[in-house]
């Protein structure tokens, strides 16, 4: 058995480990945060992200708290999607950004001339002087035959995010040609697209039965005008 003696001497190196380690990591100045690097930003600039992370230059690295500066990114920063904090070894803090892209665009009530731009999930995050190109435009426009009354009852939150279920749906062919989508209730919901043509598409249910119903139709009538695949079993086409 080991001596009372080597007990005592591997306890003390022990302790002095102990208290190095604690010194490398936190007292010294050779574990210290020294550059924030951002990456991944496409609207957003680095500077921004830099900014609204607030990353304590000058902190020991293994004290900061990687979980609030994602949480303060996506606070500050509504068009951040998604956010990860790494820990650069020796002197670096990493902020890896996914920004939220726009599925649909929509005038602002609040702020004549400006746009918000809404995303995949139906989220509106950021306004916009500028409506982006190629993103098709959302309508609320419920008339009077009670249409307000499902716009009452679903809420403009919930009936957007029907119109990304369709948006979302759509081929790519037919999303390049979307220029708006119009929701009038939950169960009225049609694009408009290039050429003056129309689509009446129902509500934002049976999105894939639709989708191929609306391919036949282009295809076998690409000179119509307006298509109805509201009952996607009985898709109809007209004009030309």
């Amino acid at each position: 058995m080991p001596s009372i003696r080597t007990l005592i001497v591997t306890g003390v190196l022990l302790v002095l480990i102990g208290a190095g380690g604690i010194w490398l990591f936190y007292g010294s100045q050779w574990l210290r945060v020294e550059r924030v690097t951002p990456s991944g930003t496409d609207v957003l600039t680095p500077a921004q992200v830099r900014d609204a992370a607030a990353v304590p230059v000058g902190a020991p690295l293994i004290s900061v708290d990687t979980g609030a500066i994602e949480d303060r990114l996506r606070r500050e920063l509504p068009r951040i999607d998604s956010v990860d904090v790494v820990r650069s070894w020796p002197h670096g803090i990493g902020l890896k950004v996914t920004e939220r892209k726009p599925v649909l665009i929509a005038e602002d009530e609040r702020n004549s001339g400006k746009f918000v731009e809404v995303d995949r999930e139906g989220v509106r995050f950021a306004t916009v002087d500028k409506a982006p190109k190629d993103v098709p435009r959302l309508e609320l426009t419920p008339d009077r035959n009670g249409a307000a009354a499902s716009l009452r009852r679903f809420g403009p939150e919930r009936l957007t995010r029907e119109a990304v279920r369709v948006a979302g749906r759509l081929p790519k062919a037919v999303a390049r040609d979307t220029r708006t989508v119009k929701v009038r209730s939950y169960d009225d919901i049609s694009l408009e697209l290039t050429g003056g043509r129309t689509v009446d598409w129902g509500s934002g249910e049976q999105g894939a039965q639709k989708v191929r119903a609306l391919s036949a139709l282009l295809k076998a009538a690409p000179k119509a005008r307006h298509f109805d695949v509201s009952v996607p079993t009985a898709p109809a086409s007209a004009g030309s």
